[in-house]
């Protein structure tokens, strides 16, 4: 049949040339059909956006009454019946904008009131259009980028409401993803340095790139007071049994616990003293009350829960690993000064506060990032009355603190959980940063309002990333896979529409210490091998850095 006689009266117009028409409307997802003449024609234009239009994860637009509808090309098919004139396209409605008097798209915002006509015209979107649809408008934002293909379209983050709703970066490991991380917190450091941030880092990766403008806490500062911990972390340190035993000397060690916080002059000012308030008291009055609560027992036979747990508080007052935490000299009420480093009030101009826990025994970093989670949502409870400070927690490697599987057991997953549902009315910001979404608890990444994806080669992840995201980012989420290293599609509450976007270059100074080693060049390096053993073995042998 050749090409269809609906096109050929347009390529004298002096405006926009249509390159298709509506096939059908279906609500968010509706098909139309290309001209693969016009199509074809367009690849050579100046204009990348004119150029890369109709291939998949580009745009077109639509006109409406005095309005401009765009959409995001999902998927392609050729449509024989036309004797391959024509190519059948999926699309997604993204939103609409105001036409002018000029024609141009103006006032752009997500959400369509209006859907076009079966046969109604659909021309590219261009660069110019681009710019329009992704301007920052007035509101708080952040510049992290370029919006794919082009060079010099801005990709903004809104960041109150990527904040207000929390954010996720995935991607798959060696893609860029502490590098865009860094960069991210740089920006929101250098629009707000009166913030408040703390970040967890397993790897002590971040040290490197916050120095300026942040305050690096490791085992060696970071002086974690061991009586800010409440009951349940407690018993994950304290508590050695399972079964049936762990309830008696859970019972044992409440009882107790709650004496030994009496003892203190902070405790006897407060008249109903619970097991969880954060009052000071010294391990040895903890010891000497399970020793008196030892003595009142009738049978040998039951004072074995009471040796459990003296056994263990006395080893971890002696391994000097647990030292940064379990200190003789922790006991004085330092706990306003605590908040005060790590939450960055006020801050001098250094807004984050980066938690290494890469030197902390591993048995118990989870109780520290525990801790550490915790007296962030506690202190936004308490207060709620106070002016507000709110506090963004990131976390990294997140699948490591809220895996599936063990939701239910560790204090850590249940407090990140409890934050990803209700932070947002309490003034706590979320962001999870992750090599295996799927390896997440399973609804805290449809918590994250923001999903910010690169590149995952895992079936299982890409699943779980396409699950969380809103149904106008599905034409963007099939080039998951495809992305560059650098590149992200980024969904959700912080943009205007779905983008992908190529992250900006960050300065080497400012980039985390996560290269990946050269082999071919660091196994060429020879010599010295005799003192890099001596002083490992020695810094080994010292459990020091």
């Amino acid at each position: 049949m050749g090409e269809m006689p609906h096109f050929q009266t347009f390529t004298t117009s002096t405006g926009p040339v249509p390159v298709g028409y509506v096939l059908a409307i279906a609500g968010s997802s509706s098909r139309i059909l290309f001209d693969r003449a016009l199509l074809e024609g367009l690849a050579a234009n100046a204009d990348p956006m004119t150029a890369a239009a109709g291939q998949v994860g580009s745009q077109v637009k639509m006109r409406v009454g005095a309005s401009w509808l765009v959409a995001n090309v999902r998927a392609l098919t050729l449509d024989t019946a036309q004797g391959g004139a024509l190519i059948a396209a999926d699309i997604d409605f993204l939103g609409e904008g105001d036409e002018d008097a000029e024609g141009t798209l103006t006032r752009f915002r997500r959400g369509v009131t209006r859907y076009p006509m079966p046969g109604c015209d659909v021309f590219p979107v261009t660069t110019a259009d681009l710019h329009r649809i992704y301007t920052a408008q007035d509101r708080a934002h952040i510049g992290i980028g370029s919006v794919y293909p082009t060079e010099d379209v801005p990709a903004a983050l809104y960041v109150d409401a990527m904040l207000g709703k929390h954010f996720a970066l995935v991607g798959s490991t060696g893609t860029g993803k502490s590098t865009a991380a860094a960069l991210i917190l740089h920006r929101i450091c250098a629009l707000a340095p009166q913030g408040h941030i703390v970040m967890i880092d397993p790897h002590g990766e971040y040290a490197a790139a916050f120095r300026d403008n942040g305050a690096i806490y490791d085992v060696g500062n970071l002086q974690m007071p061991y009586w800010l911990m409440n009951f349940e972390e407690h018993c994950e340190v304290f508590l050695t049994s399972s079964g049936a035993q762990r309830q008696v000397d859970a019972d044992i060690l409440a009882k107790c616990l709650v004496a030994a916080r009496a003892k203190s002059r902070l405790g006897q000012e407060i008249a109903k003293l619970t097991v969880d308030a954060p009052i000071p008291y010294l391990l040895s009055d903890l010891t000497g009350i399970i020793n008196q609560e030892m003595g009142k027992m009738d049978r040998a036979g039951d004072t074995a829960p009471y040796l459990r747990l003296k056994g263990k508080i006395d080893e971890i007052k002696a391994d000097p690993r647990y030292g940064f935490m379990f200190s003789g000299m922790l006991v004085a009420d330092t706990m306003a000064a605590f908040l005060q480093r790590v939450f960055r009030m006020p801050g001098d101009g250094k807004p984050i506060s980066i938690i290494d826990v890469s030197g902390v025994p591993s048995e118990i970093t989870a109780v520290v990032v525990a801790v550490l989670s915790r007296m962030t949502f506690d202190y936004a409870i308490w207060a709620r009355n106070e002016p507000q400070r709110p506090i963004l927690l990131v976390c990294e490697e997140a699948h490591r603190y809220i895996p599936a599987e063990a939701e239910q057991l560790s204090s850590v997953g249940r407090i990140l959980s409890r934050i990803a549902k209700e932070g947002r009315k309490y003034g706590v910001a979320l962001g999870l940063v992750t090599q295996r979404p799927s390896d997440l608890a399973e609804g805290v990444l449809s918590q994250c309002g923001t999903i910010i994806a690169m590149r995952l080669n895992n079936d299982r992840d890409q699943a779980f990333v396409r699950a969380a995201m809103p149904e106008g980012a599905r034409g963007f989420l099939d080039s998951i896979p495809a992305l560059r290293n650098r590149e992200a599609i980024v969904c959700g509450e912080g943009v205007a529409v779905p983008i992908r976007v190529r992250f900006a270059d960050l300065e080497e100074a400012k980039r985390p210490a996560s290269g990946d080693p050269l082999f071919s060049e660091l196994w060429q390096d020879v010599g010295g091998e005799d003192q890099i053993l001596a002083r490992t073995i020695k810094r080994w042998r010292s459990q020091g850095k």
